[in-house]
């Protein structure tokens, strides 16, 4: 049986930067894939959130996601408008409740979310809602729980052995990194200049160091967070 798979991410981009390649591989594998992005992606560009005024960037933004979603191949993508970087102002639960809606009709088998030690306060928050979602009860389809890293946003978090980014799981994307950066290149509002850890020079030295990391030419590298096995 082929695993069913999805992505919970807080912005757009952030499901490229922190598996895309991984994603292309499972589809490769006959994966079914489904992202959701909880995040506009736009709003904290202003001291004060006017989605109004950011509608048409918003509106561009959401078909640079399936442009990217299009290319990696994914089944399907759950957009969502929760407010950039103030996922706090959000009632956690209404975060859960969204991703547990999005859970019980994908039904997955295997989870990739943010890393709950990232500089940004969506990542952390992301991972404590996909936690609470998924948590293990009887009936519960996901057996697996991997955090990813997002440049520019886990190396920038200061670093303690309780939140330090340390990958156990290395997954090979030496034949789908080319599709990781071409997915990255459509969100053309969100890519940087290097040497910025978003632009696709770094993204791709990024790959060659977790590839160096465990013996492989390109990786993406993420914590496992939970594996069950029956």
């Amino acid at each position: 049986m082929k695993n069913r798979v999805l992505v919970v991410a807080s912005h757009p981009d952030d499901e490229v930067l922190g598996c895309g390649g991984t994603i292309a591989k499972h589809i490769i594998d006959r994966d079914k894939v489904f992202v959701v992005i909880l995040g506009e992606g736009i709003t904290s560009r202003d001291e004060e959130r006017d989605a109004e005024k950011r509608k048409r960037e918003m509106e561009t933004l959401r078909k640079q996601i399936h442009k990217a979603g299009k290319i990696l191949n994914v089944s399907d993508i759950y957009t969502y408008d929760y407010p950039d970087n103030r996922f706090d102002t959000v009632a956690l639960l209404d975060i859960i409740k969204t991703i547990e809606k999005v859970k019980e009709e994908v039904k997955p088998d295997i989870i990739y979310t943010h890393h709950y030690g990232d500089l940004n306060i969506d990542h952390r928050i992301t991972f404590d809602a996909v936690m609470t979602a998924a948590r293990p009860v009887q009936g519960e389809s996901v057996k697996e729980i991997y955090s990813f890293e997002i440049p520019s946003s886990t190396e920038w978090y200061f670093s303690s052995p309780k939140n330090c980014f340390m990958p156990n799981v290395f997954i090979d994307i030496s034949e789908t990194i080319e599709k990781k950066l071409q997915a990255l290149k459509e969100y053309k509002s969100e890519v940087r200049q290097f040497p910025h850890p978003r632009s696709p020079e770094a993204v791709e030295s990024i790959a060659k160091r977790r590839g160096s990391n465990s013996g492989l030419k390109y990786a993406e590298a993420f914590c496992l967070v939970r594996s069950i096995r029956v």
